[in-house]
């Protein structure tokens, strides 16, 4: 079995959006729960690292993952960072506190994107990923870009393009099955991704229809593997066919999934989807 990593929104007890994105549980609490659940790698939010650090510092967080089993984290979401003026300096300001919070957890990425489908000359983008990545690469950290649809550049072909482009070699990209599902890539075309660009991978479920036009499910939730519509199986195959052999995140967002409390969530986050890894896909419970 590979490595599991629980997503930050997954444990955090909050969703993408709300007034309060920190999590409504504690570093400790959420570290120990993701462990008992079975999970290797957690995954932190930029607001929630900002609260957590009033009262830990990096080196403590770093100990309680060691003390726990956690190898694998991740930290999250750099926006803005291929723009000028007082927005280019809010990013550099939030880019700071990634890096270091990376250096100091020993995070294997940072994951980047765009939520508002900024229109950005390509070759701007890749200069600005490319220094990006040069940056990271002296805190010790990966960079990888995560393509949707209301990224600055969102379909997979053009994300390949910005990191290749950039031709950074800690510089790659994160799939999530969701972003690829609902803007209809094929899973040909992710069977073909070269392996030197995929960095992560995360896994989820949703409730579709294939009549659905594209774009329309970024009303549905994340929900656990095995709830949905997605052919997680072929999607699974597609990423191993490219000879992906690294950690797979487990990314739901939902206000069910809010309300079951932090051992639940954990606990069904990391069952729900070791069976399509495992190559025995049911339903979760």
């Amino acid at each position: 079995m590979p490595d599991l990593v629980a997503s930050y929104w997954t444990v955090s007890g909050t969703l993408p959006g709300d007034a309060q994105e920190a999590s409504v549980y504690g570093f400790r609490e959420r570290v120990a729960a993701v462990a008992r659940a079975g999970f290797r790698g957690m995954g932190f939010w930029h607001s929630d690292l900002v609260a957590v650090m009033e009262s830990l510092t990096l080196a403590e967080m770093k100990r309680i993952l060691e003390d726990h089993g956690i190898v694998r984290v991740e930290v999250e979401f750099l926006v803005d960072w291929f723009l000028e003026g007082p927005r280019k300096q809010a990013s550099l300001e939030r880019q700071s506190l990634l890096f270091r919070a990376a250096e100091g957890l020993g995070a294997q990425t940072v994951k980047v994107g765009d939520f508002f489908n900024e229109r950005v000359p390509m070759a701007r983008l890749t200069d600005a990923f490319g220094e990006l990545c040069r940056q990271a690469a002296a805190v010790g950290t990966n960079i990888v870009f995560e393509p949707m649809a209301s990224a600055c550049v969102h379909t997979l072909a053009d994300s390949l393009a910005l990191v290749r482009g950039a031709g950074a070699p800690n510089g790659g990209l994160a799939l999530d099955v969701w972003h690829m599902v609902n803007q209809g890539e094929s899973f040909h075309d992710i069977a073909r991704v070269p392996l030197e660009y995929l960095f992560a991978v995360e896994l989820n479920d949703s409730p579709v229809r294939p009549d659905e036009p594209r774009n329309f499910r970024a009303v549905h939730p994340r929900r656990f593997c095995g709830q949905g519509g997605f052919d997680l199986p072929g999607f699974v195959a597609a990423v191993r066919a490219t000879g992906y052999t690294g950690p797979w995140g487990v990314e739901v967002i939902s206000p069910e999934l809010v309300s079951l409390g932090l051992d639940e969530a954990a606990r069904r986050a990391f069952q729900s989807t070791v069976p399509f890894l495992a190559g025995s896909p049911s339903s979760s419970t």
